[in-house]
């Protein structure tokens, strides 16, 4: 009986020792998802499964880079990481997910990932009508402002990854729930400096929950559309002059020669007024300057946050000088909001630049798209 026992222990002691020689990590990565447009992130899988994104541009001139470790669950019991390696280590596909813009709720609702999404900041700037009936019946949650959040309310949630944005490393609420095991990955397309750029990070989302193949297809249809439209605006047989912004504060703020917003004005065959200027943001100008470079501008897109003309008239009398107001060709893309305030064009927009650009060419060159309906852009009234 004393040996039946000893070897009866051997061989448990045995097997407890096998099972933790199968958990070992996975072969280094060897194939790299193609990414075309964004430069933001990469994202690598190995033979085992196991899917790294790598993001590189988390904010602007960021010095910092994370890679995050997504590991699918049926391997997870058997996969040991080296947590030091890794900024986040996710099991995917993930069931609970916190985002905190409102340029994040498309992709999730393209990926049919929105019933996933708990808890978001600032719930009333999302303008999804999906989103706001899952809102409405208490399915996400209000969790405060983005720099505060309600870490207690997360905690309950107990979210399995929060997407976040920054403009820096600094977010102390992002800190204290990493701290309680809550994993937290920065999404950085909002640093993208081209559309299609910034449309492509739906394959960032992928991933976490197992829709590669379907995001591959969802932007691999707004690229066609995208290329199909700016194709269509090389057929224009004028190119007007465009002017952007307005006054804040005594300064104009307008598009940068190097932003989205020209590249868009660039694709819809328009002669933007600071095509030349270097600047990846916005450029800070002074009234008197705008006046004298682009007071015969044809077209005046985003007059600051205003949307009729007596606004603007009641702003600043000098905007009267413009062509374009004179001529009634001024639009904005701040009119179109959704139940509760938000503006459609800052969330949608990043995800569909077919349809942004769609919009520019019926305005630019109404013969074009005869029949399109405007989605962001709107005359003012």
């Amino acid at each position: 009986m004393k040996k039946v026992l000893f070897l009866l222990a051997v061989l448990i002691l045995f097997s407890c020792k096998q099972e933790k020689k199968e958990k070992l990590s996975p072969p280094v990565s060897n194939e790299s998802i193609k990414i075309k447009y964004a430069k933001g992130f990469s994202i690598e899988k190995s033979s085992s499964g196991l899917t790294l994104i790598k993001l590189t541009s988390p904010w602007p001139n960021a010095e910092t880079t994370f890679t995050y470790a997504l590991v699918p669950k049926e391997i997870a019991p058997f996969t040991t990481l080296n947590k030091e390696a890794y900024d986040a280590i996710i099991t995917v596909p993930v069931e609970r997910v916190i985002v905190t813009s409102t340029t994040h709720i498309p992709a999730l609702e393209a990926l049919g990932a929105l019933d996933k999404l708990v808890g978001f900041p600032n719930t009333s700037f999302i303008s999804s009508k999906k989103a706001r009936r899952l809102i409405d019946v208490g399915r996400i949650k209000e969790l405060g402002n983005n720099e505060a959040l309600n870490t207690e309310m997360i905690i309950t949630l107990n979210p399995d990854v929060i997407v976040g944005f920054g403009i820096d490393n600094q977010n102390k609420t992002y800190k204290t729930l990493q701290k309680s095991n809550i994993s937290v990955v920065y999404n950085g397309e909002w640093v993208e400096e081209t559309p299609l750029g910034k449309a492509e990070w739906i394959k960032f989302f992928a991933p976490f929950f197992d829709a590669e193949i379907k995001a591959d297809s969802i932007f691999n249809s707004i690229e066609k559309a995208y290329d199909e439209a700016k194709t269509l605006a090389q057929k224009a047989t004028k190119r007007p002059t465009v002017l952007s912004g307005g006054l804040y504060k005594d300064v104009w703020y307008a598009a940068g020669g190097k932003s989205w917003v020209a590249q868009f004005l660039q694709d819809a065959h328009c002669d933007y007024i600071y095509k030349d200027a270097a600047a990846h943001g916005s450029l800070s100008l002074s009234l008197e300057s705008v006046l004298d470079k682009a007071h015969k501008a044809d077209f005046w897109l985003n007059p600051s946050l205003h949307v009729s003309y007596k606004e603007l008239i009641n702003a600043n009398e000098h905007y009267k000088q413009f062509d374009a107001f004179k001529n009634k060709k001024v639009y904005t893309n701040v009119s179109v909001k959704g139940e509760t305030g938000g503006l459609l064009f800052y969330e949608l927009a990043p995800q569909r630049p077919d349809l942004v650009l769609k919009d520019l060419i019926h305005i630019f060159h109404p013969e074009l798209l005869p029949e399109y309906q405007n989605v962001f852009f709107k005359p003012l009234e």
